[in-house]
């Protein structure tokens, strides 16, 4: 099976500001971003992607140039861009303040019942997990048949979007989404068996990621989980190894 490595674009000043950025033009990587971005560029540096796709909107583009950049001469991973991957699509939501925000009557539907959630003017939560959730898998069944089931590729998007496909890959229903985190540049890997998703790992900001060079394992789960693979003995990168101040934004934040 391919390895798709979901990663959420790097901090804008939209974070940093407490604003809805939602799908608004012009809203880039700040400074801190371009540094998160950079990092995570460098983990990824040490495995040969055969492709990287990314949501239109240009924070995530940045964040998809740096990993590009630091592919080395094994990899000539191309950029795809899928429209199925941008944000959600929060409506007249959008550009507000999530202080402004927490005091509509949807705020509470959107933190303890989202598969409810429709944004005024906008998509509903559960419309953005369906939309994503099968343009991953469209990719990864591509990636796997013209690539081999040991291929590894990228896939930067928003916090929401990746929350709502890790928990369709954790076969959670989206009501529990927000109990996920998916910091800033954070580092998500997702493997699709013929039987279930393997969710690899979640919200990682650190650690070797060279174990990836490895052939996948079998698809079936082992018995009593396994020894795991042989090269990743020192890795840091799980998320029990997640630094929970550098990775896990505000539970409200919205990207």
């Amino acid at each position: 099976m391919a390895t798709v490595i979901l990663v959420r674009h790097g901090r804008t000043t939209a974070n940093v500001e407490g604003v809805l950025a939602g799908r608004a033009p012009g809203v880039e990587l700040d400074a801190v971003g371009r540094e998160q971005a950079a990092r995570t560029a460098e983990r990824l540096a040490v495995v040969p992607l055969v492709g990287v796709v990314s949501s239109p909107l240009e924070r995530c583009r940045q964040t998809a140039g740096f990993i590009l950049d630091r592919q080395s001469g094994e990899s000539d991973a191309p950029l795809g861009i899928d429209d199925a991957l941008t944000e959600c699509d929060y409506g007249d939501w959008q550009g507000r303040t999530l202080r402004d925000l927490a005091k509509e009557k949807l705020w509470s539907v959107v933190q303890t019942q989202p598969s409810a959630a429709v944004f005024p003017g906008g998509e509903s939560l559960a419309g953005m997990q369906a939309r994503a959730v099968a343009a991953i898998r469209r990719h990864d069944a591509a990636v796997e048949a013209e690539h081999g089931p040991g291929a590894v590729w990228v896939a930067v998007s928003h916090g929401d979007v990746i929350k709502s496909i890790l928990a369709d890959a954790l076969g959670m229903h989206l009501d529990l989404f927000q109990r996920i985190s998916v910091g800033p540049a954070s580092v998500s890997i997702v493997r699709y068996g013929p039987n279930r998703p393997d969710v690899v790992s979640t919200n990682t900001d650190s650690g070797d990621l060279s174990w990836l060079r490895a052939a996948p394992p079998a698809a079936d789960a082992p018995v009593g989980g396994g020894a795991g693979p042989a090269t990743r003995a020192g890795d840091v990168g799980d998320a029990t190894d997640a630094d929970p101040a550098s990775t896990q934004p505000p539970a409200a934040e919205r990207s």
